[in-house]
């Protein structure tokens, strides 16, 4: 569960889980545990992780979802792709990750300015 949700976050900043830790000053290989061998990163590295994406230590486990900005409700990744590409099935979430790495790269590009 853990690594699902650190992954959408990398993502979502259009970032590579391994290049994230090792910015946070955790081992690349700490990545892979969690990835292969469903380790969950506790205390301070649980911790700097949440504070890098903004979020909780309980939404990074999977226990409470990120609260949303002035009460509108969260969309998911499913809303997303119908928006984009209506009822298609040959969009998959490859293409989803690619577009937000896009926003993400825009929305840098633009605070940058």
């Amino acid at each position: 569960m853990f690594y699902d949700v650190y992954v959408s976050l990398c993502q979502s900043i259009g970032k590579k889980p391994g290049t994230v830790a090792e910015e946070l000053g955790i081992n690349k290989s700490n990545v892979t545990n969690w990835k292969q061998k469903g380790y969950t990163p506790r205390g301070e590295a649980l911790q700097r992780i949440a504070d890098y994406f903004g979020v909780t230590t309980d939404e990074l486990l999977g226990k409470e979802k990120a609260p949303t900005k002035n009460g509108e409700r969260a969309i998911s990744d499913e809303e997303i792709m119908f928006a984009l590409w209506g009822d298609t099935e040959d969009i998959d979430k490859e293409d989803l990750a690619d577009v937000k790495r896009y926003a993400a790269f825009v929305r840098e590009r633009k605070r940058k300015k």
